[in-house]
């Protein structure tokens, strides 16, 4: 990434969530990928989140504790 781009990754994570949501909803759009190619590249990354833990390379933590960071 550019400098340029990280000063704007920056920049918006100061945002409050909402803002950040709507802001990478637009950037998204902007990319012009139709709905069977996001289809597409979604199947593809959860398949390679699958090898990745079925390899053991991939962190996991149990659901509880996901709860108790959301929640502290």
């Amino acid at each position: 990434m550019t400098a340029n781009a990280e000063q704007l990754f920056t920049d918006a994570l100061s945002l409050p969530s909402s803002e950040r949501a709507q802001l990478a909803e637009r950037l998204f759009s902007s990319l012009n990928i139709s709905q069977d190619e996001l289809d597409r590249l979604w199947a593809k990354e959860a398949e390679s989140r699958i090898d990745a833990y079925e390899r053991g390379d991939l962190k996991t933590i149990s659901a509880q504790q996901v709860f108790k960071n959301i929640n502290s």
